[in-house]
């Protein structure tokens, strides 16, 4: 079997297996997951394969898609500088990145916002 076909059964299971895994999140109120693997004829052990299967190959898409941006770090100078500059209520900078926009005042723990600027990035 060529690469291109093993590509395109892989592709066709995983649509497969991600339309079980809608209908059992779909299942109704009361009914285990293990519940409804017996009716459906899978173990459960199975199903939480197919969903790390899933879950994988989205994330795998998502990043082909959405490349990873590099965090820059700015000079505190630059900060300062734009402060000066700025009447806000809380002097900082904002960030818009992906959609979101953080502000970031001189009291912000760069830990902080470190985490928030990858959780963006990878949102």
């Amino acid at each position: 079997m060529s690469s291109e076909t093993t590509m395109v059964a892989e592709h066709y299971r995983l649509q497969e297996w991600a339309a079980q895994i809608r209908e059992c999140q779909n299942r109704p109120a009361g009914m285990s997951v293990v519940d409804w693997c017996a009716c459906h004829g899978i173990t459960k052990t199975n199903y939480y394969y197919r969903l790390r299967r899933v879950r994988k190959a989205c994330l795998e898409d998502l990043q082909e898609k959405h490349p990873q941006q590099s965090i820059i770090p700015v000079k505190t100078e630059l900060i300062q500088q734009l402060v000066s500059k700025d009447s806000l209520e809380q002097a900082g900078v904002d960030i818009t990145m992906k959609g979101y926009s953080v502000h970031v005042a001189e009291s912000t723990p760069m830990h902080l916002l470190a985490e928030v600027l990858r959780v963006i990035r990878d949102a």
